[in-house]
């Protein structure tokens, strides 16, 4: 009789265990810390690794735990309403070159698309739009700032109609950027475009997830989100 398959795992080819990968992967994109950083912590607690493991490991198992973390997101999220959206782009320099990155933003915090352009015109918008409209739907209202790229692409796009542009009103956007903006430094910046988006996507998957927005709730409740995020994190690949 032939034997029964193992099921599969992407951890089947490393010494380290799953448990020490998906921490080495945690610790440096959630939180801003280099990869010698993460090296000296984990030193500390008796886990020798070299810091281009780190940078293995986060390019390996990244991108497939940010997967994972989409795909149990949006099946939790079905049906639910992203009744509005922000919308705002930022400036990133890689070698000197300025690149956008651009990010929409749900009312509640939840980062649903981050998409990295070298130009800030309609036709970059338009991409961003079409690429997020298709994932997500079509929300009730969508803010943005006063740039005029939005308003090409949203009348070209036939919802025009839903633009809302008001001085604080996209204040929620606005304070996404800054958990990027802190491993945006402490990464030294960003070498390629390639990587800029890579790293954007996977670091939105990861912020969504451990994001369990602790000035709006008690200690207690927080408390108890923290430890399902950090319980589901576990789980992840497994």
């Amino acid at each position: 009789m032939p034997r029964p398959r193992k099921p599969f795992t992407p951890f089947r080819c490393f010494n380290s265990s799953p448990e020490i990968i998906r921490l080495v992967v945690m610790m440096y994109v959630r939180f801003p810390l280099s990869l010698r950083n993460v090296e000296d912590l984990l030193f500390e607690r008796g886990i020798d690794l070299c810091h281009e493991t780190v940078r293995f490991w986060w390019n390996r198992f990244g991108p497939m735990f940010a997967g994972d973390i989409r795909r149990q997101r949006v099946s939790r999220m079905k049906g639910i309403t992203h009744w509005r959206w922000h919308l705002d782009e930022v400036y990133v320099k890689i070698n000197g070159e300025m690149h956008y990155l651009w990010r929409a933003v749900d009312h509640e915090g939840e980062i649903l698309e981050s998409f990295v352009t070298r130009t800030r015109d309609k036709a970059a918008a338009l991409t961003f739009m079409k690429k997020t409209l298709k994932r997500h739907g079509s929300p009730e209202v969508i803010t943005t700032d006063g740039l005029r790229s939005y308003r090409a692409a949203m009348t070209e796009l036939g919802n025009a109609d839903k633009q809302e542009i008001g001085r604080w009103a996209n204040n929620r956007v606005e304070n996404s950027h800054l958990p990027f903006r802190r491993r945006e430094r402490a990464m030294l910046r960003f070498r390629q475009m390639k990587s800029l988006q890579k790293f954007a996507s996977v670091h939105a998957s990861f912020h969504n997830h451990f994001n369990q927005e602790r000035h709006l709730v008690s200690r207690q409740e927080y408390k108890l989100r923290r430890s399902a995020a950090l319980a589901e994190w576990q789980t992840l690949m497994s």
